[in-house]
């Protein structure tokens, strides 16, 4: 049979000079991160969720530092001081020695500038949120991901209790910290510490037991990677999308279980302030002040719905990692 294999020579190929090729901007190369924020702000709904969350931040921050009045400080009008400090005083201009001074709010029952104590009050429910959201997603994802990946008897010892603590209502939790904590900002963070892990902790270990078989892992395993490292170096950054997208979820919840406990009495206290006390201190007086549960009411609607929307956002954005849970 006779050799048919090609020897190539000096001109069998050219290069193409002179020839501008345009790559398709559609399949160009580009990496994880810079493909989910060009989804993400291609969302109009979450580009305005993140426009509410940053305006509500800005103004939380540098609202009551507008104002000449601290959040406490009580407002009296010696000309017309029995109807600031009965509250009667609605939005607009102050009379007497405060005339051409405007309260953008109006004023409390007790004569205090609403504008300075609602973003005040923003800015102590956000603290709140964030701080417990961060301890929180700590948590829950050493948990789940250090149940997945184990299994067997830790996974199953793990998860009961998981079950159990799920199984009791967050209302009993506050009611037993109730008797052995005093009310305020303490018992709020601890009532978010104990109930706000556990959806963090189910998707870190959803993530896990979808990952811990892949080949990076059993290669890490055969060259005698310890088991933390391979948790915590190998497959937790593979499972950072889904749980930022948890956390853009609890946010909101977080900030609305404050507000509530608030509500009934249970958060913060006065003469501090939140987002919840207002809101209860406008409803007992909402048949004679009602303007004084607009300004609350508004800034936690629109907390909830920027987050909301940045959570949603994010879960569109992250869809190619969270298809398969």
């Amino acid at each position: 049979m006779a050799d048919t294999t090609y020897t190539p020579v000096a001109g069998d190929f050219e290069l193409l000079t002179g020839r501008d090729v345009v790559a398709d901007e559609n399949f160009a190369s580009q990496g994880y991160w810079k493909s989910v924020a060009t989804i993400f702000f291609r969302n109009r709904r979450a580009v305005v969720g993140l426009v509410l969350v940053l305006a509500v931040i800005a103004l939380a921050v540098l609202g009551p530092l507008l104002s000449p009045y601290a959040y406490d400080q009580i407002i009296r009008d010696p000309v017309n001081e029995a109807t600031v400090a009965k509250g009667i005083a609605p939005p607009g201009t102050a009379q007497g020695p405060f005339a051409g001074k405007l309260f953008l709010f109006g004023t409390d029952d007790l004569g205090r500038d609403l504008w300075t104590r609602t973003w005040q009050g923003a800015r102590v429910s956000l603290v709140i949120a964030f701080v417990t959201i961060f301890i929180d997603m700590i948590i829950g994802m050493s948990y789940g991901l250090i149940s997945g990946y184990f299994g067997g008897i830790v996974d199953n010892v793990m998860q009961r209790f998981v079950e159990v603590a799920v199984s009791i209502p967050s209302l009993v939790i506050v009611a037993v910290l109730a008797i052995f904590m005093p009310k305020g900002m303490g018992l709020v963070i601890v009532t978010l510490l104990l109930t706000e892990w556990i959806p963090m902790s189910k998707i870190a270990r959803a993530e896990m037991l979808k990952l811990k078989e892949q080949e990076y892992v059993l290669a890490s395993r055969t060259l005698g990677a310890k088991s933390m490292h391979i948790i915590f170096r190998q497959i937790l950054p593979n499972t950072i999308g889904p749980i930022i997208t948890q956390m853009m979820f609890s946010i909101p919840m977080a900030i609305f279980t404050e507000a509530f406990l608030s509500f009934v009495g249970v958060g913060i206290m006065l003469p501090q302030c939140s987002v919840g006390s207002l809101i209860s201190t406008g409803f007992n007086n909402i048949s004679t002040l009602p303007y004084q549960i607009l300004s609350p009411i508004l800034v936690l609607a629109l907390q909830m719905l920027g987050f909301n929307f940045i959570g949603d956002g994010l879960r569109e954005a992250l869809a190619p990692r969270l298809e398969d849970m």
